[in-house]
Formats: C-alpha cells, sequence, structure tokens
C-alpha cells in the first residue's frame, strides 16, 4: 500500500464524519478552530466541554452542525476523548476526526482522510502532515511522519509517527480495540495507536491537513514529564529486541527525560525550519 500514490474522488458526503474536539475552557480558540474548517459538504462536530467555567458554547458557523458533551466536571483529557467517542458510535458516526481548539485545518482535510479510509478499509487511523505555527501564527516546523505502516510499526518509537490533532480514526475500530484510556496519562493517544495497530494499521497522508499551534501550556509543555514516562512505559511493554528502533527510541526517551523542553524546540526548529513552509 502506498499512501503517496492515493488519488482522492471527487467530493462526497461527509454525513458518516465528525469532528471530535475536547475542550476545557478556551472558548475562542475553539471557535477559532472550527471557523477554520472548509469543505464541500456539511461538516459535522462534537465538542466534548470537559467541565469548562463558563460552558463551552457551540458557536453558529455556516455549514456546521455543532453539538456540546457536556462533561460533569474536569476529568482530563483521556476521559473527554472516550466519552466522545462512545457518543460518536451511539449517534452512529464511522469516523472520528480529531482536532484540538487551537489549531487549524487545512482546507479539504476531512474529504481527503475520509477517501482514503474508504479506499483502505483495512487502515483504521489516518494522520497528515502538520505546519508547527507559533500562537501569532508563524511558521515554525514542519512535521512530516512516514507514510507507510510498515516503516510505521518499525519506527514507532524512534520517531513521532502521529500527529494526535491531525488524525481520523474508525470508530469501530477504536471501541474494538477499548477506547481511550487513562492508564497511561498523557500518552493516551500513543497507547491507543499501538493497541491499533496490533489489529489493523495506520498510516499518514503526505499532504498538509494541520496547523498545530505551539502552546508552551499545551499537554506536550506543563505534563512533559509525566508523558515522558508513560511512552517509557508504552515502550518497554510492546519492546521488540529484535528491532534496533527500539533501542533507538528508548534512548532517545531517556535522553527526553533529562533535557530541558525549551532545549528540544530549539532543536526541533533547527531541524525542521528548512522545510517549513505556510
Amino acid at each position: 500500500m502506498t499512501s503517496s500514490s492515493f488519488t482522492p474522488p471527487a467530493a462526497q458526503p461527509l454525513d458518516d464524519v465528525a469532528v471530535l474536539m475536547p475542550a476545557y475552557n478556551g472558548q475562542a480558540d475553539v471557535e477559532r478552530t472550527l471557523a477554520s474548517f472548509s469543505e464541500a459538504a456539511r461538516i459535522r462536530v462534537l465538542i466534548v466541554d470537559d467541565g469548562s467555567t463558563p460552558p463551552i458554547v457551540a458557536p453558529a458557523l455556516p455549514g456546521m452542525s455543532i453539538d456540546v458533551l457536556r462533561m460533569p466536571q474536569n476529568g482530563g483529557i483521556e476521559r473527554a476523548l472516550q466519552a466522545g467517542i462512545e457518543a460518536l458510535a451511539a449517534r452512529g458516526f464511522r469516523y472520528a476526526a480529531r482536532i484540538d481548539a487551537g489549531d487549524l485545518a487545512a482546507p479539504g482535510r476531512l474529504a481527503a482522510q475520509r477517501a482514503y479510509l474508504e479506499a483502505h478499509p483495512q487502515v483504521a487511523g489516518l494522520g497528515m502532515w502538520t505546519q508547527v505555527v507559533s500562537r501569532e501564527g508563524q511558521p515554525l516546523f514542519m512535521l512530516t511522519p512516514p507514510e507507510e505502516p510498515r516503516v510505521i510499526r518499525r519506527v514507532r518509537f524512534m520517531r513521532a509517527c502521529f500527529v494526535h490533532p491531525s488524525m481520523m480514526l474508525r470508530v469501530d475500530a477504536v471501541l474494538d480495540v477499548g477506547n481511550y484510556r487513562e492508564a497511561y496519562k498523557a500518552a493516551e493517544d500513543l497507547d491507543l495507536f499501538l493497541r491499533l495497530m496490533e489489529r489493523y494499521e495506520c498510516a499518514n497522508l503526505p499532504q498538509l491537513g494541520l496547523y498545530y499551534e505551539l502552546n508552551e501550556g499545551g499537554i506536550s509543555a506543563t505534563k512533559r514529564r509525566r508523558q515522558i514516562i508513560s511512552t517509557l512505559r508504552l515502550q518497554m511493554r510492546y519492546f521488540n529486541a529484535l528491532n534496533p528502533y527500539d533501542w533507538l527510541g528508548l534512548a532517545k526517551n531517556l535522553l527526553h527525560l533529562v533535557t530541558p523542553y525549551s532545549t528540544l524546540q530549539r532543536v526541533k526548529k533547527r531541524l525542521y525550519a528548512p522545510r517549513a513552509s505556510l
């Protein structure tokens, strides 16, 4: 299977796709993110309000149907996503398109991902390339994770193979492997993807799908140590001693554990800046 050879068909309805966005406060970011979607068909959205004060209000946007699922109290992104997937399944949606408040969608992202998943039924999770930007919208660096499932399986711990807010997921497959879980705090996405790859395939479309806002208050910054520890636990659980990339990935994350977050961001900008473009 070669994702780079995939050519999406003409515009199709998106009735079985729902954008899944967990949100805790940040009404303005929610509105800005949803307004960024541009598709040829009507867009369905489920906002999971994780105990916001005041509660998140669904904005009125043309071409978009928005529902809000309110959690009784703030319980974290893991519980919010778990509840969101269950709600989408109950409403009959086949695909969940992840995005976070503050990020922006590239035009046609949903149609391209749905068309690919329709053409590749063995793929349960599909990401896209991502332009990382500052809060002011300035390009910082481009994330171009590997396309092919076989490559992803080999280097899954050596590099970040998926950008979570760029993913489209098969709802039934996510439920089949146990949904999002709280077992690996701040690494709920990697936990899910590893379980999906035990029964299905995961891939990336080699085209821009997301503008990811580098937020110094986000999970990767504020819960970084917890995230790295959860990642290391997952690496040990799935560790393959015959795969040299697993050894390199283990060394990499141990290094991350002792390296300041600001230093890592400077290294990323230096490595990826030549490829950055809007």
